[in-house]
């Protein structure tokens, strides 16, 4: 009987530290991300796409960054008093099973000062930085304005 109730203690810590691992390895997931080109070379670009928080608890995005550029920044644009305004996001809280939509005219990501000129079809890289510490990166496609 004591070696029964062993096994069991050792099978149910197992699955406690497997679900831990689980939990804590849980990241939000960029889903259709694409950046797109200016029609002229311009020191700044836009990142669109959709995030999800596929975990169990909330994560909250604090910041973003890219080998590809100099700055990246969260901004949304909103019509006020009939104008529109553009202002910086400086956290982005996502509840379990949330996503928010990145789109022109909305939410977006600010691209800005490229270290190099991109071409339509490459991918560049982000990197999201957590509230709680975690990183998570997200692939983006290069696309000309319109496609």
């Amino acid at each position: 009987m004591n070696a029964t109730r062993i096994r069991l203690g050792l099978l149910a810590l197992t699955l406690t530290a497997s679900s831990a691992v689980s939990a804590a390895q849980c990241s939000l997931k960029v889903v259709d991300g694409w950046v797109r080109l200016p029609p002229a070379a311009m020191p700044m670009m836009a990142g669109f796409g959709r995030i999800e928080n596929p975990c169990t608890k909330p994560l909250t995005i604090t910041g973003a960054s890219s080998a590809a550029f100099g700055e990246v920044e969260m901004h949304e644009t909103r019509v006020v008093e009939g104008i529109s305004r553009m202002r910086a996001v400086p956290e982005l809280r996502l509840a379990p099973g949330e996503s928010a939509v990145f789109k022109p005219g909305g939410l977006h990501l600010m691209l800005m000062e490229p270290g190099a000129a991109l071409k339509p079809g490459s991918k560049v890289a982000i990197e999201f930085k957590l509230k709680d510490g975690g990183k998570a990166l997200g692939e983006f496609v290069v696309k000309k304005a319109g496609e």
